[in-house]
């Protein structure tokens, strides 16, 4: 069976719940659905954020999340995974990002889903510019994200 694979790179926000009903709906081989869901934050390192735009290269972002994708259905038995990922201008408590992982049982759903975060984080194509204080300034990536995605092993 082809493990249903759901990639959508958009502007608008995404219902948490929607998507898992989307992703559940007549499917009784799913007994687990781990989901993260990434918010904009309002402070960054004890500095208030008003905003955060993101960026990302059209078609290559899908393509190395795809690829990610196609790495965590290999790893493990997932069911189904949905990946969703804002762009665009985003103030604080607004929804960034959502990983859904289903699998017959939950340790496959949580290693997938996790597994999909520490790539997103540490390779996909984004960009993150955050306004403060009426300045502006490009968000650098951190060694912590890089190591999270390196304890995974090649992908």
């Amino acid at each position: 069976m082809t493990v249903p694979v759901t990639i959508r790179i958009q502007e608008a926000d995404f219902d948490i719940a929607a998507e898992i009903k989307a992703m559940t709906a007549g499917r009784v081989d799913i007994g687990a659905v781990v989901s993260f869901s990434g918010i904009c934050r309002g402070a960054d390192d004890g500095n208030d954020v008003a905003a955060l735009t993101l960026e990302h290269y059209p078609g290559m972002a899908e393509e190395e999340i795809g690829r990610h994708a196609a790495e965590a259905v290999k790893r493990w038995p997932v069911t189904g995974l949905t990946i969703i990922h804002r762009v665009g201008r985003l103030l604080p408590g607004d929804n960034i990002v959502l990983v859904l992982a289903a699998s017959a049982h939950r340790q496959a759903a949580f290693a997938a889903a996790e597994f999909l975060m520490d790539y997103l984080k540490a390779s996909a194509p984004f960009w993150k510019r955050e306004e403060r204080d009426g300045e502006t300034r490009w968000v650098e990536a951190h060694d912590r994200d890089d190591a999270a995605a390196a304890r995974w092993g090649k992908d």
